[in-house]
């Protein structure tokens, strides 16, 4: 049997069936490659370690630190030195991420951040307290420290903390020629750009002359005559979200971050775009369910436990409400058990079609979908959706409560329920959001409880109150 102490593993995109590969068929975490680094680790072995992960991607690799134990992670960064990819760090959970910067020696991260593309180098420094912040940004180079500060200084969440600085940026009276040479001869270009942008003096921005169009023109043509005057450009304190909607509309690969001067100072790409989406879309699931959109895997039982409570409360409240409603018809529910056994079929069919249609209305209205222009069109389709739906489903369970207790008016009592219920949960689903919207408060995160307290309570008054009603109780 071959030695694992001498065995060097494949990279993720080696052989899957391999017992010591970093991903098995099912793309999944190996544990016994996370156990080999483990063991790599312990015994202080860096060029071990340096051939395991060589080769990984800086998502990889971040997967990887997650997986360890924390009092590992800090240690394998130190022993991999100048081969650790510190972009790592921005594909773990924020926790993970501070956890491991606490415990790293200042000049590690100093080392580390300066080898980092602009905007990961922001995204690692926002969430670090002011002191440790300072700390590193001193021992920094003046221009990149210069730099990083002012991208700290625009509101977080915004184009100027997204943006990369590392940019390609010509006067308009360049020809084509000069602009090549340019590119050919300057060592430090971005890693990956798609055009180039044009300024004046001042570094107010001009236009931009996509890379297909340079290459495609004449040497002695001059870059304005080429140029797009009214190139594609954000605010830097404009919000991520907004500039991310931006892209996916007009679907863009790039464009020009500028101040409020107009003057140039960055560039926003799709690569970080994904990024944004993706947060988003994850802040919105989680707030559909209650959860806060910084709770994560990584977080201590102690936190999820305080960061979910308010939500439970709050359904708790809305609850109560309900269970007082229940608490009108106590005559009733004695005298006829069978509207005891059927009184959570309609409160749970009223509580999915509300949630339905909450999530649709929430998931608009954050991209903006839905507003005044089509809001009354919405409502009165999800209405419509709620009435044929109820009716479909008054008439299944009618039959099968009919069936069930052997007499055709209980069938036909919760029957109007469920068109009732149905209704107002399709109305409750889309006017909620749409009020709280208004309102200026997130319907993502505070339509739950209203929904939830509107159906249950037309769900259990008009089955209890029909019924009362239909058989006189």
């Amino acid at each position: 049997m071959q030695d694992v102490e001498n065995r060097t593993p494949p990279s993720p995109s080696g052989d899957a069936t391999d017992p010591l590969s970093f991903r098995d068929e099912n793309e999944e975490i190996n544990p016994a490659f996370v156990e080999s680094v483990a063991e790599a680790i312990h015994a202080g072995d860096a060029e071990r370690l340096r051939q395991q992960v060589e080769d990984f991607h800086e998502s990889d690799l971040g997967d990887l630190l997650e997986a360890l134990d924390p009092e590992d992670r800090p240690r394998l960064i130190e022993l991999l030195g100048s081969a650790f990819d510190f972009a790592a760090l921005t594909e773990v959970d924020d926790s993970v991420r501070e956890e491991i910067l606490e415990e790293l020696e200042t000049q590690t991260v100093v080392e580390g951040v300066r080898e980092l593309d602009h905007d990961d180098a922001v995204y690692i420094l926002e969430d670090l307290n002011e002191e440790a912040k300072a700390e590193i940004l001193d021992q920094l180079p003046a221009v990149e420290r210069i730099a990083l500060q002012r991208a700290l200084e625009y509101p977080e969440g915004s184009a100027g903390r997204r943006m990369q600085t590392e940019l390609i940026a010509v006067p308009p009276f360049w020809t084509v020629g000069q602009t090549i040479d340019f590119m050919r001869d300057t060592e430090d270009l971005p890693d990956t750009f798609y055009e180039i942008f044009v300024i004046d003096p001042a570094g107010h921005l001009l236009g931009a002359v996509p890379l297909d169009r340079l290459l495609r023109s004449k040497r002695p043509i001059t870059i304005e005559v080429i140029m797009n005057d009214e190139p594609d450009r954000v605010e830097a304190t404009e919000d991520q979200e907004e500039v991310a909607r931006l892209f996916e509309r007009y679907n863009l690969v790039s464009a020009a971050v500028v101040d409020e001067s107009n003057r140039l100072v960055g560039v926003m790409m799709v690569d970080d775009i994904v990024d944004v989406l993706e947060e988003e879309a994850d802040a919105d699931i989680k707030a559909l369910g209650g959860v806060k959109s910084d709770e994560e895997l990584s977080d201590t039982i102690f936190y999820i436990q305080r960061s979910r409570f308010p939500w439970l409360f709050a359904n708790m409240c809305t609850a109560l409400v309900a269970a007082n409603v229940i608490n009108l018809f106590e005559e009733s529910l004695e005298r006829m058990v069978a509207l005891a056994i059927l009184m959570p079929i309609v409160a749970s069919m009223g509580g999915n079609a509300g949630t339905q249609t909450m999530t649709v209305a929430v998931r608009a209205l954050a991209t903006r979908e839905l507003g005044r222009a089509n809001a009354w069109r919405i409502i009165r389709r999800e209405a419509v959706v709620g009435v044929l739906n109820g009716v479909t489903f008054a008439v299944i369970m009618g039959l099968i409560a009919a069936l069930w207790f052997q007499t055709a008016q209980i069938g036909l009592v919760i029957g109007l329920a469920m068109i009732s219920v149905l209704f107002f949960a399709a109305l409750g689903g889309i006017f909620v959001p749409l009020a709280l919207n208004r309102f200026g408060v997130d319907p993502a995160v505070s339509s739950g409880p209203f929904v939830t307290s509107i159906t249950d309570i037309v769900g259990f008054f008009s089955f209890l109150g029909i019924a009362t009603l239909w058989f006189g109780l």
